[in-house]
């Protein structure tokens, strides 16, 4: 039970994405959530520090939407990606802010239905683990 004065948790969710893997009028907010969307050329260019950043900003999960494997137009742009999210979650699991709040979704060209799956399954993550203890 809730308390009247209690504040809902609304998850604030940042995803990084590849513009060829995904179109951003995809990644609205809506009253359960918040998505801040930030573009890039190729998922190849995200470093942890943007990374760690967008959690010091108070995202409560980060999502990272890159082209599939074997389709990246910049050869293997997404596969740099992976390698890079894969230390930032051990990291940030030592850190005792939870890898469970970063994550990497391979959503083909155009594909809207896998990008609302990535974001309903970040934001899942996200109000599983509450709110974000670094923000």
């Amino acid at each position: 039970m809730t308390l009247p004065h209690t504040k809902r948790f609304r998850p604030r969710i940042t995803v990084f994405h590849c513009l060829n893997a995904s179109a951003e009028p995809a990644l609205e907010s809506s009253a359960d959530y918040e998505v801040k969307a930030v573009n890039m050329p190729c998922s190849s260019i995200i470093r942890e520090v943007f990374l760690l950043r967008a959690f010091e900003a108070g995202a409560d999960a980060v999502a990272l939407l890159v082209c599939p494997e074997g389709q990246c137009h910049n050869v293997n742009g997404n596969i740099r990606a992976a390698r890079r999210v894969a230390r930032m979650k051990r990291m940030i699991d030592e850190i005792g802010l939870d890898g469970r709040r970063l994550n990497i979704y391979n959503i083909p060209p155009g594909n809207k239905l896998a990008i609302q799956h990535a974001i309903r399954q970040t934001v899942h993550d996200a109000t599983a683990l509450g709110p974000n203890p670094a923000a």
